[in-house]
């Protein structure tokens, strides 16, 4: 008897780019529900590109979510840059990642109970 995660895993196909994602619609629902969260978490502005620039591309990535179950829960699209083709020095000159490790942000909240602070 196969549970029902091995026969999701095996009838459900996930596409490898935008051309064959683009022929059904639960994947075009998906790419439309990335680009709406992209555009109401502000990710970019759209600005004139300067004829003397590189521009980084994109592409598409496609996943399935599955429940514990097994059972699919829903067809997943990201867009990502493909930062890669970048050159330090000429498309950038310095990097930043701004992280926060788990530990602080328990210490923060430790305190803010422990004071009576108000947290936003």
């Amino acid at each position: 008897m196969t549970s029902s995660l091995h026969t999701a895993l095996l009838t459900h196909t996930v596409p490898k780019g935008f051309k064959s994602a683009s022929k059904h619609a639960h994947w075009m629902d998906a790419m439309q529900a990335e680009l709406t969260a992209l555009q109401r978490n502000h990710t970019w502005n759209l600005v004139p590109r300067p004829s003397s620039t590189t521009v980084v591309g994109s592409k598409w990535v496609f996943r399935i979510k599955y429940h514990s179950d097994g059972y699919l829960d829903r067809h997943k699209a990201q867009l990502v840059a493909q930062g890669f083709t970048q050159i330090p020095g000429l498309d950038f000159n310095h990097t930043f990642s701004p992280v926060v490790k788990a530990s602080t942000i328990r210490i923060v909240l430790s305190l803010a109970v422990t004071n009576g602070w108000t947290l936003r």
